[in-house]
């Protein structure tokens, strides 16, 4: 190593506050943007299905040379934001082959209506700027932009997403080259153990309960539901209430955010090796596949379908993958050591004595070993479980 601190990539997302014109200037961009990707798109279907030819992201960008005399409006922000928008079809087509290549659901590129194209994305440095002393944002085409830089803008700005949700406005700004800051080693190791009542089990036997955000706006939302069922499609009535409803699940989830933010950061200040479990939420929240009935075809067996989706909303809302990214990235610019470990049989193992039998767990959260008798929370035991499983594999490395 030659002594330099490793440089990462982030992204930095703030409030925008546009004056009313430039609101209007972005929807009306948003709405040329949209037309564009649909019109990309198309293109696209239409030279596989009638040519059988493929059309690269390349030959949609030499297209945008003569759209200039034809849809002047469009190219109004600049080109590089056009090239944004063929790059998000050109993505699209990219994630399509790719869940293709692995086996699972496809789910093929569709047209975007205007709910569904809520940003707008510059993906190089031309055509704006950010003004950190003025706490603006210059965009070519509408102007200087009011944005609450409640942070500084660390490292060398390189792409930017301006995006809709609701009534407000949001600014990412992705950077490149933002120097670690390695804090002092405090010397401790902790192994964490995700659940779904109990968010975070640490082996130092602390329990983080979950704070049950949706619980909490269930009877909003329910209420806020039957009146949407009530009014007519198509009204405005109707779609101030969808409004409504979106409104509440952000608040959900800028909640849930906000813990894991503070959570993360905490574990992060206080220990310089985390082990934790390396959970495939994906397939834990996949449905059960269906039981064809053989005494009557056409018909399945019941497979617990019901409580499989209860559990899976209960594993999405306690934000496991959230949590366990921001871990990630957080403990990589402090320059600490988080250790990635396979869940299975944790919970099932003795931390005294290493015993590994299923009906060690008695329950959800009792934990009773039968050759020793150690007994304990279930998240607990499979916290120190993950310790010291991520202890050995540090060890491994190091002599590897």
């Amino acid at each position: 190593m030659d002594g330099k601190q490793p440089r990462r990539c982030r992204t930095l997302r703030v409030r925008l506050h546009p004056t009313f014109h430039q609101t209007i200037s972005l929807e009306r961009q948003l709405n040329h943007q949209r037309e564009l990707y649909n019109a990309a798109l198309e293109e696209r279907i239409g030279a596989w299905k009638w040519e059988h030819r493929s059309v690269s992201y390349f030959d949609q960008c030499r297209t945008l040379t003569g759209l200039d005399e034809v849809r002047p409006e469009v190219l109004s922000s600049g080109v590089t934001l056009c090239r944004g928008t063929l790059k998000r079809v050109d993505r699209a087509y990219s994630y399509f082959y790719g869940r293709l290549r692995r086996g699972e659901a496809p789910g093929f590129p569709r047209f975007k209506s205007a709910s569904r194209f809520t940003s707008l994305q510059w993906e190089d440095a031309n055509g704006w700027k950010v003004k950190s002393q003025e706490s603006r944002l210059y965009v070519f085409g509408i102007g200087d932009i009011k944005v609450n830089l409640h942070r500084p803008v660390v490292g060398t700005p390189k792409a930017i997403t301006i995006k809709r949700e609701g009534n407000k406005w949001w600014l990412s700004v992705r950077c490149v080259e933002v120097p670690a800051e390695p804090r002092s080693a405090p010397g401790r190791e902790v192994g964490i153990d995700l659940g779904v009542k109990n968010l975070v089990a640490t082996s130092d036997g602390e329990l983080i309960e979950g704070e049950g955000f949706v619980d909490r706006a269930k009877y909003q939302l329910s209420f806020a539901e039957r009146k949407l069922e009530r009014q007519q499609r198509g009204s405005k009535r109707r779609a101030t209430q969808l409004a409504h409803i979106g409104q509440l699940h952000r608040k959900i989830a800028n909640q849930r955010l906000n813990t894991s933010h503070q959570l993360s950061r905490r574990l992060v200040n206080e220990y310089d090796l985390i082990a934790i479990e390396n959970l495939a939420i994906k397939t834990m929240t996949r449905a059960p596949k269906a039981k064809p009935d053989p005494s009557r075809p056409g018909e399945y067996l019941p497979n617990g379908a019901t409580a499989k989706a209860i559990l899976n909303r209960s594993i999405l809302e306690a934000g496991r993958g959230q949590l366990a990214s921001q871990l990630l990235y957080k403990a990589e610019s402090a320059g600490e050591v988080v250790v990635a470990i396979d869940p299975r049989h944790t919970s099932q193992t003795c931390a005294q004595c290493g015993h590994v039998n299923a009906g060690n767990r008695v329950s959800q959260s009792a934990f009773r070993c039968r050759r020793c008798g150690h007994k304990d929370h279930a998240d607990l035991n499979a916290a120190r479980n993950i310790l010291r499983a991520g202890r050995a594999r540090r060890a491994s490395a190091r002599i590897g």
